[in-house]
């Protein structure tokens, strides 16, 4: 598989990049130079690998839900730059 200057041109457009000849040039160089070394793990003998997603194993790192007590309101409206009725008040996005 190789990259064409017209594959480059067509990513370029889709990503709205104006991109002249020389990078072109370049950019098909090294996406092929890129895809040439990644080519050599095609040599790697992966018999009896099982595929992974990540190159160490994961556990989930997320605490148990647990129902705590939260900030009491008067030490949360301390910090927001402006409050009314107990609530925070923010600018408004719609007009």
């Amino acid at each position: 598989m190789s990259i064409t200057t017209n594959d480059v041109q067509h990513v370029a457009n889709l990503a709205r990049l104006a991109l002249t000849d020389e990078e072109k040039e370049t950019f098909t160089g090294q996406l092929n130079a890129i895809l040439k070394y990644a080519d050599k793990l095609n040599e790697l003998n992966t018999d009896g690998v099982e595929p992974t997603s990540h190159v160490l194993p994961l556990a989930n790192v997320m605490r148990a839900d647990e129902v705590r007590p939260s900030l009491p309101i008067e030490a949360v409206l301390r910090n927001a730059p402006d409050e009314e009725d107990g609530q925070i008040k923010v600018p408004a996005v719609l007009e």
